[in-house]
């Protein structure tokens, strides 16, 4: 079969059932992205590089395939730099064909060079892999590599340079193979570990499974809730996963919340599933895990061998990949169905009553609106089947407390602890979804600031996002970080900005539906115009800048410190390291029951 080297990369490509491109239309990409619209390929370009490469971080977790975008030449590789990090911290395979200059180029000697430099060691602490295509005949080798790395152990991107002077070449090659002729495909876990498991297992009085972020962008929703059903193991969801598997709502549980530690507190053998036990989760460990721990046994499902024993020591390592092994697991466990747990009845009561005490505790003031209340009033009119994402410093912790249902399917970027990616995820999860949900971003302002151009992009593809945004014309956790450390009549130099911005009048500008909300009863009835627009829209919603620059009463947020308690890391979020009493005092009544897993 003879093609060129762009339609040999469109077969390649396609082999891994990857049907969406990112990338911002270039000379060097002309060509490849003519034979993927030829194909009926999603072609997207970002109005910059790393907003792309968050968009295919959310499309991987709704759908579970790798991104792959086109990077242009020197700038547009330099501007994805800080999109590759996100990936890489977050687990998210992709793809990065970075076009370069020919190789003529590289020896020139003291000339200046247009557009060009050396792209692989900006990028060599972040890729999982660096391949370079010298020659046309190396197309399949370099690309089924990328693949294969990005796909194999932990996820992760992965680089391939593509120099000019190799793209005009004509190849003659069989059919692109499918993956499982050149990588490892699916992995099951062998039988010795997996018989192990069951007797653990059989054995258990309380099992309990530990879901994290992988098994949902995994879509493994209908097998993690078949093993649980099976043992009769209540759910504890990870810092990571702010989503409840449908027909596991009475039975799944924050971590860190007061019914969830009872719930580690009493279990004997914990299935970890998607998770890195990571040091939110207190390394499976630490803090609340910590009684009971020289008894408790672990079976931790992961991909990379290289993981297990690495943050604590596991008993039962089942190795592959978890869409393969959770069945695996429950199909060995046999017929046999374990009753639920005496206790979950009075578990879910109490989760419930905290919950609503939590809610009861928000602002019922009409002006100005509290955070809370905002949170509240939003989510209340959406339809339960939305996909949420939250985004931002000191609101995001609000959301992730207020929410009034208990979403399908939720994304935070809770490994790299950044802001900012919440505009992209939500494109991303809306191409995932398509036309059947719809995606909500609660944001903070600051946060919505970084990536607000791709609202041009939703309204382009046709992508009826929501955006719902808290306004306090400022980087409200930075305030309140300030206060906190300095008093609350601290300048907080250049951490508020300037209060003209109307993201209402933007989202028209950009041709989206917008909408201003000063009062709290009007948050509900703009949500549902916007909704009802069925076109992408912006909410700007004025909160009350005060309450949303301390940290006064945020559940959750005496949780998050320690997170970074092992090593007396306060990040200058509440006095001192040196100073934990004041930093107590600072975080208020901040241990509710309903932490979520709130975080910057």
């Amino acid at each position: 079969m003879t093609c060129t080297v762009p339609e040999r990369i469109i077969d390649l490509i396609q082999a891994e059932g990857v049907d969406t491109i990112f990338g911002i239309p270039d000379p060097s990409f002309f060509a490849m992205f003519l034979e993927a619209e030829k194909r009926g390929m999603n072609l997207v370009a970002p109005h910059h590089e790393q907003g792309g490469a968050l968009m295919a971080d959310g499309l991987y977790r709704l759908t579970g395939k790798p991104g792959v975008m086109g990077i242009n030449k020197g700038p547009g590789v330099a501007n994805v730099a800080a999109g590759a990090a996100y990936l890489a911290k977050e687990n998210v395979p992709a793809v990065f064909i970075m076009a370069q200059r020919h190789r003529l180029y590289e020896q020139r000697v003291r000339r200046g060079k247009m557009q060009y430099m050396p792209q692989i060691p900006i990028f060599e602490g972040v890729m999982k892999y660096c391949g370079v295509i010298e020659y046309p005949e190396q197309v399949d080798e370099i690309f089924h590599e990328a693949f294969r790395q990005a796909m194999s152990g932990v996820p992760g991107p992965t680089f391939i340079e593509l120099p000019l002077s190799v793209m005009q070449a004509q190849l003659d090659l069989p059919p692109a193979p499918l993956p499982h002729r050149y990588r490892l495909f699916r992995q099951h876990a062998g039988t010795p570990e997996v018989a192990e498991a069951v007797s653990l297992l059989q054995k258990a009085k309380h099992p309990v499974l530990l879901v994290g972020q992988g098994a949902m962008a995994s879509r493994a929703h209908a097998s993690v809730k078949a093993l649980s059903d099976k043992l009769g193991a209540p759910v504890i969801q990870t810092t990571a996963v702010e989503a409840v598997i449908e027909g596991l709502d009475e039975r799944t549980f924050p971590y860190g919340s007061e019914v969830a530690n009872e719930v580690v507190d009493k279990a004997d053998v914990v299935v970890a599933i998607g998770t890195e036990i990571g040091e939110p989760m207190h390394y499976g460990r630490g803090r609340h895990w910590a009684r009971g721990d020289a008894d408790r046994k672990w079976i931790y499902i992961e991909r990379d061998p290289t993981a297990i024993g690495v943050n604590r020591p596991i008993d039962v390592p089942l190795v592959g990949n978890l869409i393969d092994i959770v069945p695996q697991l429950t199909d060995a466990l046999g017929s046999v169905r374990r009753d639920l747990p005496a206790d979950l009845p009075r578990w879910t009561a109490e989760h419930e009553k905290a919950r609503q005490n939590l809610f009861a505790s928000a602002s019922a003031a009409s002006v100005p609106i509290h955070t809370a209340r905002l949170t509240m009033e939003a989510t209340k009119v959406l339809p339960k089947d939305a996909v949420v994402v939250r985004d931002g410093g000191a609101s995001t912790m609000w959301f992730s407390a207020f929410m009034q249902f208990l979403p399908r399917d939720a994304m935070w970027n809770s490994n790299y602890g950044a802001i900012g990616p919440g505009l992209p995820y939500a494109l991303g999860a809306q191409m995932g979804v398509g036309n059947s949900r719809r995606v909500v971003l609660l944001t903070g302002d600051s946060s919505f600031m970084f990536h607000i151009a791709e609202i041009e992009t939703a309204v382009r593809k046709n992508l009826p996002i929501i955006c719902i945004v808290a306004v306090d014309h400022a980087w409200g956790i930075e305030v309140a970080s300030y206060k906190a450390n300095y008093g609350a009549d601290t300048t907080a130099p250049e951490a508020r900005w300037g209060k003209a911005v109307r993201f209402d009048k933007a989202a028209e500008a950009f041709g989206a539906h917008g909408e201003y909300v000063e009062k709290a009863e009007d948050i509900g009835p703009a949500v549902e115009r916007a909704l009802a627009s069925g076109k992408p829209a912006i909410i700007h919603v004025v909160i009350d800048s005060e309450a949303n620059s301390s940290f006064v009463g945020i559940p959750g947020f005496t949780e998050f410190r320690t997170w970074y308690g092992e090593d007396g890391d306060n990040l200058g979020f509440a006095g001192t390291p040196s100073a934990p009493a004041a930093a107590s005092s600072a975080a208020g009544s901040s241990d509710k029951p309903m932490d979520k897993g709130s975080g910057y």
